[in-house]
């Protein structure tokens, strides 16, 4: 099991559907819950992640 945050007011661009995406910072992903779309996430190198 993976600490994931869900990311409230945002939609999957695939399926469109609204509050349904969820952040794995361990992992570097956001995934859709409905559809299991799932991207990358690439930080800026040299800004300080929090």
């Amino acid at each position: 099991m993976t600490l994931a945050h869900f990311l409230d007011g945002l939609c999957c661009a695939d399926c469109g559907a609204i509050n349904v995406l969820r952040l794995d910072p361990l992992h570097a992903l956001i995934e859709c819950t409905k559809c299991g779309t799932s991207a990358l996430i690439v930080p800026e190198i040299g800004k300080e992640i929090r």
